[in-house]
Order: C-alpha cells, then sequence, then structure tokens
C-alpha cells in the first residue's frame, strides 16, 4: 500500500511540458496530483481542494507567484514551494519574508523536486494547534498557546512574551526560514523600531531555554544573511 496516495500536490506552473514532468513524477511516488496554469486561479482551487503542498511557479500569467504565496498565507499555512528560473534570486526571496517553505531553480531534476515535496511534507507533520488543546508540538518542544506554557523534553520552560512570539512563530511552519523582518512584525504589533541585533539577542536567549543539553545541534537554526529557522 502507498502512504502517499492520499495526499495531493497543487501544481501552479504555466508551462505545459514542465507541468507534465512534474505531475508523472509525483504520480509515481504515489501522491495525486492537480495543475493549474493560471495564477489568478490558485488561491480558489487551494481553498476547495486544501492540496497537501503547492508547487508555485513565480512567474505566471493572470497573478505572480509571489503574490499568490503573500495571499495564501493569510489564511493557509500549506507548504510551498517556489519555481524561479533565476538562481541568483532565491536568497532574495528568501530575505523577503513571503512564506515559502523552499525554493527551487530552472532548470530542475524532476527527482530533486519530488525529494523536496517529501521533506516539507515531513517537517508540515508538526501538530497543528486545536480548539481543543491550542497545542503546537515540534520534537521535543511544545507549546500551549492559550495556557502560555512551553514544555522541551516534558519540562516547563519560562518564556518571555517576546520569547513566545517568537517560538510560536517558527512552530506554525518548522524548516522554513523567516527573515528578520517577518520575526520583528510577529512580535511586535505596537510598530515600534526593533534592529536585528535586538532579535538575535532574543532568539540566543531563546536557542539556550529550548536547545537539549546532550544535543550538539540546535533546533533553532541561523541562516547567514537572511534570519532563522526550526530544523
Amino acid at each position: 500500500m502507498n502512504t502517499n496516495s492520499k495526499q495531493q500536490i497543487l501544481i501552479v506552473e504555466d508551462e505545459p511540458k514542465i507541468a507534465q514532468i512534474l505531475v508523472d513524477f509525483l504520480t509515481l511516488e504515489g501522491y495525486s496530483t492537480r495543475v493549474v496554469h493560471q495564477g489568478d486561479e490558485a488561491e480558489a482551487v487551494i481553498k476547495s481542494d486544501q492540496p497537501n503542498c503547492v508547487i508555485l511557479d513565480l512567474m505566471l500569467p493572470g497573478k505572480d507567484g509571489l503574490t499568490i504565496c503573500k495571499d495564501v498565507r493569510k489564511f493557509s499555512q500549506v507548504p510551498i514551494i517556489m519555481l524561479t528560473a533565476r538562481v541568483d534570486e532565491i536568497d532574495r526571496l528568501m530575505g523577503l519574508g513571503f512564506g515559502a517553505d523552499d525554493y527551487v531553480c530552472k532548470p530542475f531534476s524532476p527527482r530533486e523536486v519530488v525529494a523536496r515535496v517529501q521533506a516539507v511534507l515531513r517537517r508540515s507533520s508538526v501538530i497543528a494547534p486545536t480548539p481543543e488543546s491550542n497545542t503546537l508540538s515540534f520534537k521535543h518542544i511544545s507549546i500551549n498557546t492559550e495556557r502560555f506554557e512551553c514544555t522541551v523534553n516534558g519540562t516547563g520552560v519560562e518564556l518571555t512574551p517576546v520569547e513566545f512570539r517568537l517560538l510560536k512563530t517558527l512552530l506554525v511552519r518548522p524548516g522554513a526560514v523567516f527573515s528578520r523582518e517577518s520575526l520583528m512584525h510577529s512580535c511586535y504589533d505596537d510598530s515600534r523600531i526593533v534592529s536585528n541585533r535586538t532579535i538575535d539577542s532574543h532568539m540566543k536567549n531563546l536557542r539556550n531555554k529550548v536547545t537539549l543539553a546532550n544535543d550538539p545541534q540546535s533546533i533553532l537554526q541561523s541562516v547567514y544573511g537572511i534570519g532563522y529557522k526550526l530544523m
């Protein structure tokens, strides 16, 4: 029995040949697929189909991929992999914090895209908060958003309000890179001016609190020149 059979991948790509290659390789791995060629149709399909992952081209007719990505993040945390024809764009796009989980440059290996899909689906298996539990969990970290509680490996850890909001933001999409600017917006809602150094200081304190003593690598990692992610 194929474990991927119920997972749907939405491919938003205006080049039919590229879209069909992705369909063929994803189908071989047991995923179901749907293709949308027009950018302005993507959001409606995401709302109606609720796919497990979206492969989203950057340049699309009707509506570009960056705008779609930003608008989708207003109502969904579905994993999004962006396709771009310019490798030099990837670092810039990640730094702008549009909310994509990964980026692949054209021309690409279809097997690489499948591997990226599998990776973001594994990361998105984080337990999302429910009305009953209000809990977010990933690996050894768990937070309760209603009771403002954090546990690390089952032990309670005290976080400041800023640290809690930072961790909550990262827990929603493990593996995704968040720019310092996007983290600032998630932690401060009063339009104050906050420097990168301030965010780095909060992150250093948070890392010390959530890293296991016997773990050689912290679960909270910095991405040089961009921001932070949970891995």
